[in-house]
């Protein structure tokens, strides 16, 4: 059910009200001059994008993950339609428990890696990716 707005008694103006004193209705803001404390809303928080501890383990897998593609260069997929140059690491085995596990990761190129991802079935049988089960 929704609020009808009310004369506010304070500010003479329709209102929601807030609190009815002595049979004068009275919205938030006439309320709390009269109590002594004008109403103040709350500063909301945030809420963070990124966790304190996945802040962590992004800002270790991006150095990682620097010098992974430095010691690959190369793809590795090497499908058809690949641009040669690596610039994204695929993660085989997910991103889980697995995201800064440099064994289960395979430096590609994006033309490969899209494949890849569109092709799932495809790349556990050519073993470019592994089932994360």
């Amino acid at each position: 059910m929704k609020a009808k707005k009310k004369h506010c008694a304070g500010c003479e103006t329709d209102q929601y009200i807030w609190k009815n004193h002595e049979g004068n209705k009275y919205c938030r803001n006439c309320w709390g001059k009269l109590a002594g404390k004008p109403f103040k809303s709350k500063k909301v928080k945030p809420i963070k994008v990124k966790s304190t501890r996945m802040q962590k383990l992004d800002a270790l897998y991006s150095k990682l993950r620097r010098v992974f593609l430095t010691k690959h260069p190369m793809c590795q997929a090497a499908l058809p339609n690949c641009n040669k140059q690596s610039t994204d690491v695929h993660h085989m085995k997910g991103r889980s428990e697995y995201h800064n596990d440099t064994t289960t990761w395979l430096s590609v190129c994006r033309s490969c890696h899209t494949w890849i991802e569109e092709n799932p079935k495809e790349a556990i049988e050519l073993e470019l990716s592994q089932k994360r089960i």
